[in-house]
């Protein structure tokens, strides 16, 4: 399944562009889904129909959903009460009844991940349109499946299972009850469906379609969300420009803002394939403006992203690694080292990420920020490198 992931600022019109591009890939043969993760009905209001939690027919070969963050939590709260029932029994633990239930904060980008691995596992849909939050929330969400699984794996190391047989007899020697098998199972329920979802995230046909306008907090705005998807190792396959306005308002007091928007987009195209949508002069609502909008449909995945190692052992004596990060400044860069893992921050942004196994025998001897990546400078540690190397 080709997998679009639909994000920018807040008010930048990322909503429309999400059902304009899945409407256009719906017309050029594919089944589409378009889903929505607004709590309001913002989707349907720019598609012309209702959309809920169950699938609705927006346009011959496009269908439409939105994610109910609220039903998603009471079911999985109710699953695992009725789980426990035996131990909340004999704690004498009164029972949750569903309309009383409220989500948690974290529950709504917990219920959109699982929305948007079940779409992709469906095999229903040729392509995956998703509306997802603005770039600020969106970036969030794309590190929570990874950064969840390492808490899991620290707490509650897979290692550990092993003991299972031992662990009563361990908790009666230490005097203090060891985790029950039931929460293992659980943290290993729990580490397949992240591992799912970053499988998803990571896959060579899904990517990231930018949405701004033309303007100079637009362009600040993509210029961060450029650099937080670098450092997530994901791909933007190009930048939808919105609202463009006329180019023959020289003369009015518009004249300023499309002076801005010129500038803007002649810097956009040097980096990006850039889509640019006129203004339409109104708020765009139902097929035929979205059609009118000329967004392009899901088109080929660009490449994957990498971050090679280069081996320079013969010429400096080093391994390279080469992390690409696009708008990062030198002074918004940290580094630390720590055992088999590498704690990289950029700007706003930080990511923990396993070092390859070719350079967990070395020891970091520097770095240094080059056209726009992140070179760090490996060398072998005598202690553990092969003989003969």
């Amino acid at each position: 399944m080709r997998t679009l992931l639909i994000t920018g600022p807040g008010g930048s019109g990322r909503t429309t562009v999400a059902a304009g591009t899945a409407l256009a890939a719906a017309r050029a043969g594919a089944r589409t889904l378009v889903l929505g993760t607004d709590r309001t009905d913002t989707l349907g209001a720019v598609l012309g129909v209702p959309v809920g939690a169950g699938p609705v027919e927006a346009a011959p070969g496009l269908t439409a959903r939105r994610v109910d963050p609220d039903a998603t939590f009471r079911d999985d709260l109710l699953s695992l009460q009725d789980r426990a029932g035996a131990a909340l029994d004999l704690l004498g633990a009164s029972r949750l009844e569903p309309e009383e239930l409220t989500p948690l904060p974290g529950a709504e980008e917990l219920a959109l991940l699982r929305a948007l691995r079940d779409a992709v596992l469906s095999e229903a849909y040729d392509v995956l349109v998703v509306d997802l939050p603005p770039s600020e929330r969106a970036l969030a969400l794309f590190a929570l499946p990874a950064e969840l699984r390492r808490y899991l794996r620290r707490l509650l190391p897979p290692e550990r299972q092993a003991a299972r047989a031992l662990r009563p007899v361990l908790g009666r020697l230490a005097g203090v009850p060891l985790p029950a098998e039931r929460l293992y199972e659980t943290a290993a329920r729990w580490d397949l469906e992240l591992a799912a979802v970053e499988a998803v995230l990571a896959d060579r046909s899904t990517t990231v379609r930018l949405v701004a306008a033309p303007s100079p907090a637009g362009a600040d705005a993509v210029r961060t969300a450029v650099l937080g998807l670098a450092l997530r190792g994901l791909r933007a396959d190009g930048l939808v420009a919105s609202r463009v306005l006329p180019e023959d308002l020289d003369d009015s007091w518009l004249a300023g803002p499309v002076a801005q928007q010129r500038k803007t987009l002649a810097d956009w195209r040097e980096t990006f394939t850039v889509h640019p949508v006129a203004h339409l002069g109104r708020d765009p609502r139902g097929t035929d403006d979205l059609a009118a909008l000329g967004l392009p449909g899901a088109g080929a995945a660009p490449a994957a992203v990498d971050w090679p190692v280069t081996d320079r052992l013969a010429d400096d004596g080093v391994l390279v690694w080469g992390i690409p990060l696009p708008g990062a400044r030198r002074e918004d860069l940290d580094l630390i080292r720590r055992g088999d893992e590498l704690v990289l921050a950029a700007g706003p942004f930080r990511r923990v990420v396993a070092l390859p196994s070719v350079l967990r025998r070395c020891t970091v001897d520097g770095a240094a920020l080059r056209e726009g990546e992140l070179r760090i400078r490996f060398r072998p540690d005598p202690g553990l490198w092969p003989q003969g190397r």
